[in-house]
């Protein structure tokens, strides 16, 4: 198996934190390593000659300095950013013609991850199952901690039986984790981001998941998905990989799209299945987001750095700056964050509007602070 991870993304939405110039993946967030590190530790144990890292033309030597062990040949740049459905196909293409086949694990380079282990091995098993259908597509689907209408929701079928006729038929087969996976089920459709009654509903029903976007699949099979569902990109990305268009100045005329609208909704549901998983996940996607990923409990404050708080309940307190203290009283779901140029000071409720707040900066020439 060969592990394909996205580090190419801006993270706006956690911004003055991440900036252009290094976005959260690249970012300490937690503990002494960038998320980057992290989701290379995590699937070491697969080969790291099996590791590859899909990222922006600018941010390559970047990954590279939080990667060093890595084989740089093996980290690949996109000339622009053209939103996932292009960046998925430039790098399974790239992978095709360096004689890559079977099955590819699609993952992010700015996650945390509580179990690792129950991580290494679901991709195990959605190997062996890609190797005994390669016709099939694996979801992992994180067991929800509670009803978060931030994310993506898997809702699962019926409990399978992995095990093909001939596997069945085989009496050789003694051992039971082969014969019966009981956290694999069908796959039986998504719901991104419901209002929260809605969301509150699927969590109790216990028939979803969170989506954390990794996916598990065949490199051919997803990519005769592109040659059927977005020709045209795929005719162009095959030019650009094949040299007969130029990549920097073909690849920002691609159309944007995310690779779930592009891809993964033409997928059969017959042809898709789930692995039920517990890693203690989460994405902090925003900054209200890394406050409930680094404490337990909603009340709880999040604080690093020379910070001084007097009684604040449920916010997130970060100050980047040596030499200056950063002193709060009484905050109710505030985020304050102060780095060596800027200081953003917001109610959790109006975090989503951060990128609008970065349109402004950008309009009133201030882009030096993005």
């Amino acid at each position: 198996m060969k592990i394909l991870i996205f580090a190419g993304g801006a993270g706006t939405r956690l911004w003055p934190i991440s900036r252009k110039s290094s976005p959260k993946q690249f970012e300490i967030l937690k503990g002494d390593k960038s998320t980057i590190a992290m989701a290379l530790d995590r699937i070491k144990d697969f080969g790291l000659e099996n590791v590859y890292v899909s990222t922006n033309d600018k941010y390559v030597d970047l990954v590279y300095s939080h990667l060093p062990e890595l084989d740089k040949n093996n980290i690949m740049g996109e000339p622009a950013r053209r939103d996932l459905a292009a960046a998925v196909g430039l790098a399974l293409m790239r992978l095709k013609k360096q004689g890559v086949s079977g099955t590819i694990a699609m993952l992010w380079a700015d996650h945390f991850m509580k179990k690792p282990d129950n991580f290494v091995e679901a991709l195990k098993k959605a190997d062996k199952l890609i190797a005994e259908n390669p016709k099939r597509f694996v979801f992992l689907g994180e067991e929800p901690r509670f009803a978060n209408e931030n994310l993506g929701w898997i809702n699962l079928g019926e409990n399978i039986d992995p095990v093909s006729a001939k596997a069945s038929a085989d009496k050789s087969i003694d051992n039971e984790d082969d014969i019966l996976d009981k956290n694999l089920y069908a796959f039986n459709g998504w719901k991104y981001r419901p209002e929260l009654l809605k969301c509150q509903e699927m969590f109790e029903s216990q028939e979803w998941m969170w989506n954390p976007g990794y996916f598990v699949f065949d490199i051919d099979f997803v990519l005769e998905l592109y040659k059927k569902h977005k020709p045209e990109m795929y005719i162009a990305l095959q030019d650009m990989v094949n040299g007969e268009k130029d990549l920097a100045t073909e690849y920002p005329k691609l159309e944007a799209e995310s690779f779930d609208s592009a891809i993964v909704e033409k997928i059969d549901k017959d042809q898709a299945v789930v692995i039920k998983v517990g890693l203690g996940w989460t994405d902090p996607g925003t900054l209200y987001a890394l406050k409930e990923a680094l404490v337990d409990g909603q009340d709880k404050n999040f604080e690093k750095g020379n910070v001084v708080d007097l009684d604040s309940t449920d916010s997130l307190i970060l100050n980047e700056e040596k030499g200056r203290l950063v002193a709060t009283v009484g905050l109710k779901g505030m985020v304050v964050v102060n780095t060596n140029n800027t200081t953003l000071v917001c109610h959790k409720n109006d975090v989503p509007r951060i990128k609008e707040l970065l349109k402004k900066i950008e309009e009133e020439g201030l882009e030096s602070y993005l």
